[in-house]
């Protein structure tokens, strides 16, 4: 049944910013928002705020002329026509598969997401029998908490537009709304036979994409669910922090990706330094490297799926490739083509494919994704532990 949250942009294709590097993904995070990342570039003139996004393409899918797309945007412009919907035929004329254009509003929410935090009421929603909508989860200490919602409430409807029927990404971006602090919406719920309409004021909000839970045979289990602003070192702290000789379980289905300085800092938590991948910008070719200092001999098995995607599978290939970790689980996505954003000129945000990325051992991950070393399906946590147990990391 699917979900979703007010957290998180809803969007086909996330820009959002990174430091060092990012690659972004554009697909579902926490139920059809789309998140990203942008990394920044060193210039001879100091640090600029370029910035790069996988996202998934084939290898010679076609790449967009920025002059030419800007000349497109100010010509546009000039005849008094909107320069983003000129950059926007451009780009598709172009080829570019996962080339995109976003005004400023979207690229801020996007920047807000991968920071880690979101504009909303706090609550998840999710499809119910009959194409009824109900809330899943109310977070801690958000609005909707503050106004006594309650998991399993029937959401009806939101400023007065009925929500039966419905995607759950429409209803969640009528409860994200202009994504402005302090901005009212109203909610019609139902509870039983009660009924109601609720105001709530809509808040600045923390996600938070890493869970870690000690399971009865010692084994330590992280679950990352987006490699947002902190989340790296959120992984890195647990597995310091871990007994010895713990086990651990990386869960990284679902995952993504995010900020790809957040999957580096991951990758150092098992990692003795070292290559964790190499990409390349409009023929260039740069490297993304682990700190020192990691836990190297701890067991560690890695969780994966179809979900599993961008900055997730970047560092599933790092752990697989130098033979860190076991990969349990199915084929990951496939995305791993850069992008690089370029700014209009009415201030409109166009993101073109400038490149890919490999694993340590040199293997593409674009359009072929991440086998496992072993395959598992709808078992594959139980397979995942019974490996972790056989390496010494379990009972």
């Amino acid at each position: 049944m699917p979900a979703g949250t007010d957290h998180l942009c809803i969007r086909p294709r996330g820009v959002l910013r990174g430091a060092v590097l990012t690659l972004v993904f554009t697909g579902v995070l926490a139920t059809a928002a789309a998140t990203g990342s942008l990394p920044r570039q060193e210039s001879a003139a100091g640090r600029t705020e370029a910035t790069l996004r996988a996202g998934q393409a084939s290898r010679d899918s076609a790449t967009v002329d920025s002059a030419a797309l800007n000349r497109a945007a100010a010509d546009a412009m000039a005849d008094g026509k909107s320069g983003k919907q000129a950059a926007e035929e451009f780009v598709s004329r172009s080829g570019d598969r996962w080339g995109a254009v976003y005004d400023k509003r979207e690229y801020a929410e996007f920047e807000q997401a991968l920071d880690g935090t979101y504009t909303g009421v706090g609550l998840s929603a999710g499809r119910a029998a009959e194409g009824r909508v109900r809330v899943t989860r109310v977070q801690s200490g958000g609005p909707a908490e503050r106004a006594g919602l309650r998991a399993d409430d029937r959401l009806v409807s939101v400023d007065g537009r009925p929500v039966d029927g419905l995607s759950v990404s429409e209803v969640v971006a009528l409860l994200r709304g202009d994504g402005v602090p302090g901005s009212a919406v109203a909610l019609r719920v139902e509870r039983g036979r009660a009924a109601w309409t609720q105001t709530l004021h809509r808040a600045r909000l923390a996600t938070d994409p890493v869970t870690v839970r000690r399971l009865d045979d010692g084994t330590l289990l992280i679950r990352v669910a987006a490699f947002t602003k902190g989340a790296g070192t959120r992984v890195r702290d647990a597995v310091r922090g871990a007994p010895a000789g713990a086990g651990v379980l990386l869960d990284l289905r679902g995952n993504a990706g995010g900020l790809v300085a957040e999957a580096a800092v991951a990758a150092s938590a098992f990692l003795d330094g070292g290559l964790v991948a190499t990409y390349d910008v409009e023929g260039e070719q740069r490297a993304v490297y682990a700190e020192g200092g990691g836990d190297t001999g701890r067991p560690l098995v890695a969780l994966i799926d179809g979900g599993t995607m961008s900055a997730a599978e970047l560092l599933t290939g790092a752990l697989q490739d130098r033979g860190r970790a076991v990969t349990v689980g199915s084929r990951t996505f496939g995305k791993g083509s850069v992008q690089m954003p370029s700014a209009l000129p009415d201030g409109s945000v166009a993101e073109l494919t400038v490149g890919h990325y490999r694993t340590p051992a040199g293997h593409a991950v674009d359009g072929r994704g991440i086998t496992p070393d072993l395959t598992a399906g709808e078992r594959a946590e139980e397979r995942a532990k019974t490996v972790l147990s056989g390496l010494g990391g379990g009972s």
